[in-house]
């Protein structure tokens, strides 16, 4: 007789007045449930890291040891990995320690044909040159200018609200946007102010460390949709924990950008003298 029976006989013949005995959970469900409580915590580092043990467990109701014990699973399977990062305004002590999702993370979220793609570009780059490759990734992230650029011209001319828009826009795509205002303080002037725009998630995250030229012409895009030329800090495809851009908002608004030539048209895109070329970044 299984045990699951007995618990249901045992139940059955309890008297009246006595608690009846609990019938015990399957382990395949309690295996369920860690598996669900695992992707939310995965789910918070990518959308919040680096964050501390201490911060997920807020987030989530966690307890410390609960938390700790899920993120322990998580790096031992590497989809996290853990960062240092220096206490701001401490001399000493060392360094905190926050999670953030590994380049394997990063892979589990989506990578699918990204090999057969890979392969398709180095074939367009042998037979045509890399201006072709290039002409490609102007028209994939052309019809995301066309799609964004309504919701962050309804932002008005505000750089900050514009560069929000443009978080929002991108998270509803999944790229688990954010933007954060830096605000320039004393002696330094307030033109210095800017928003870093940070993008959690990259689908085409391996093909982009093949091809940097993917995301120097994502960031030409950001450019014309906020009306201001940007600054690539730092990317996943080169080994940062997000993908990181500098926005100024102490400086007007460019007039008249345009959008991307078509591709085999002969129209050159301007220049951008503060952009930096994603090829040359290094791991923050």
């Amino acid at each position: 007789m299984s045990s699951s029976t007995s618990a249901r006989l045992i139940s059955r013949s309890a008297p009246a007045g006595v608690p009846a005995v609990l019938q015990p959970v399957p382990a395949s469900a309690i295996a369920e449930a860690e598996d669900r409580t695992r992707d939310r915590v995965l789910n918070a580092v990518l959308e919040h890291g680096p964050v501390s043990a201490a911060e997920l467990g807020d987030l989530l109701g966690f307890t410390p040891a609960a938390v700790r014990r899920h993120l322990d699973h998580l790096a031992r399977r590497g989809v996290i990995e853990i960062k240092r990062v220096a206490r701001a305004g401490a001399g000493a002590g060392r360094p905190a320690r926050r999670y953030v999702l590994s380049s394997q993370g990063q892979s589990s979220l989506g990578d699918d044909y990204l090999n057969i793609a890979s392969s398709a570009l180095k074939q367009l780059e042998h037979m045509a040159g890399s201006e072709a490759v290039r002409e490609f990734a102007v028209e994939r992230f052309s019809d995301m200018e066309r799609r964004y650029a309504p919701e962050v011209e309804a932002a008005g001319a505000d750089i900050t609200a514009r560069a929000r828009a443009l978080s929002a826009a991108l998270s509803k795509d999944g790229y688990v946007s954010s933007a954060a205002s830096i605000e320039a303080k004393a002696p330094l002037p307030a033109a210095l102010s800017s928003v870093q725009l940070c993008q959690g998630h990259c689908p085409i995250q391996q093909l982009a460390a093949q091809f940097p030229v993917f995301c120097d012409v994502e960031t030409e895009v950001f450019s014309r949709l906020v009306g201001v030329d940007v600054r690539r800090l730092s990317t996943l495809a080169r080994g940062g924990h997000v993908c990181t851009t500098h926005i100024p908002t102490g400086r007007p608004a460019v007039q008249g950008r345009e959008t991307p030539a078509a591709p085999g048209t002969s129209e050159v895109l301007p220049e951008n003298p503060d952009e930096v070329s994603n090829h040359l970044q290094e791991r923050p």
